[in-house]
């Protein structure tokens, strides 16, 4: 088992390897499975609550509420869906998540009010397959190699990204958000044909043995786990109340209207990606990856009040916009690749389902939080609540960072 707590500076190159062939081209089949599915969610991102607030009974409140409600059904069922497929297989296990995601969009886009679109973000939610997704990368990919592979995972969900923001709004004027939701369940049926058809299945497809509850727990309940599930609930707790406020704000202070939005996203996310692509491979050790981690959180943090600030100014939203997004994209990339090399392999599945649960727990209450606040206390206070946030993060990443020095060796040992 490589070493892979040893602090970065004692890591010679012969601790690192290249992708292989087949590590190569899995990475690339999965991320466009992963990629396909994320387009048709980050559609609906960027245009939901400038339209949503016309649907029938809709509230800043409501429409918050039903950008978030898909991450607390997500959260509900990560661990379970992540057990499901250690036992299972990952590949059933992901067909018949995105078989729910897919009635789930069927639904909102049917829908006649708010309510009904509410319900369908439920269903939506229920096809819990992140952590799935993510253990089925890991399965394929060496422990060296494991950030590169998510980190080609990370850039095929930003490059879907960067297209569904420059498509999200031409679309929307053609076929409103009914449409969107049609197109996230025709996308979904695309990928459980890429799954199956370019996705390799593991060589070892079940686990050596099922986890059971207490083991599972006892895994968590380590105090890198418990940071690195921390870390991705408040980025996406930021993200998302973040995404409730800033189309509006854009078009409200700056005079970039949603069908231009994109003018703004699509040089902001090449410069992320390049960005992300330069730090990464300089990163190999836990340690090291434990320090790119709190950076990007005060990041974050300080690009939020950035927003926060902007007001008219395009240069300060502009730096902010570079910031949080190379920043985001890096935890992105990191987070889950530690998990993975963290957790015990037979409980792999398991232990990113509890960090999808995390993940999608913050989207569920960042939506929420941000249409609350939106609608008693106006669009830059949705930016500085966030912030806020950053209080509580950076002393819990600290500490996390000093026991990971401290142990020197992986959960899994």
């Amino acid at each position: 088992m490589p070493i892979i707590g040893l602090p970065s500076h004692r890591r010679t190159p012969a601790h690192v390897s290249k992708l292989s062939k087949r590590e190569l081209n899995t990475s690339l089949a999965l991320s466009s499975v992963v990629g396909l599915r994320m387009f048709g969610l980050f559609l609906i991102m960027p245009v939901f609550t400038a339209y949503a607030l016309h649907i029938p009974g809709a509230t800043p409140l409501l429409v918050g509420l039903a950008i978030g409600i898909y991450g607390f059904a997500q959260a509900l069922l990560q661990v379970p869906v992540g057990l499901i497929s250690d036992r299972i297989g990952r590949h059933l296990t992901i067909t018949v998540g995105l078989l729910v995601f897919v009635v789930g969009s069927v639904v909102a886009a049917m829908a006649h009010g708010i309510n009904g679109i509410i319900v369908g973000r439920v269903l939506q939610g229920m096809g819990a397959v992140s952590g799935a997704s993510q253990a089925l990368a890991a399965d394929h990919s060496r422990d060296d190699n494991r950030s590169k592979v998510m980190g080609i995972i990370g850039v095929s969900i930003g490059l879907a990204f960067i297209l569904a923001i420059i498509l999200s709004a031409p679309l929307a004027a053609i076929a409103g958000l009914p449409g969107l939701f049609g197109l996230t369940a025709v996308l979904a049926l695309g990928a459980i044909v890429l799954l199956w058809i370019v996705v390799p299945r593991p060589e070892q497809r079940r686990a050596p043995a099922a986890a059971h509850g207490g083991e599972v727990l006892r895994m968590l309940v380590k105090p890198q786990l418990l940071v690195l599930n921390a870390s991705i609930f408040m980025m996406h707790t930021m993200l998302t109340a973040a995404f409730v406020a800033l189309p509006l704000m854009l078009a409200r202070n700056t005079g970039i209207t949603l069908d231009r939005q994109w003018e703004l996203y699509l040089p902001v996310m090449l410069i992320s990606a390049v960005v992300m692509g330069g730090v990464l491979r300089r990163v190999t050790s836990v340690a090291g990856s434990m320090r790119l981690i709190l950076l990007c959180a005060l990041g974050l943090g300080l690009a939020l009040v950035g927003f926060s600030a902007a007001g008219h100014g395009h240069v300060l939203l502009w730096v902010a916009a570079i910031v949080f997004f190379s920043a985001f994209n890096l935890l992105e990339a990191s987070l889950p690749s530690l998990v993975s090399r963290l957790a015990p392999q037979h409980m792999r599945g398991a232990a990113l389902g509890a960090y999808a649960t995390s993940q999608f727990l913050g989207a569920g209450i960042g939506g929420v939080m941000g249409g609350v606040v939106l609608q008693h206390l106006g669009l830059s206070a949705v930016f500085a609540v966030a912030a806020v946030l950053l209080v509580i993060w950076l002393p819990l990443l600290w500490w996390g960072r000093c026991r990971v020095i401290a142990a020197g060796t992986p959960v899994a040992a």
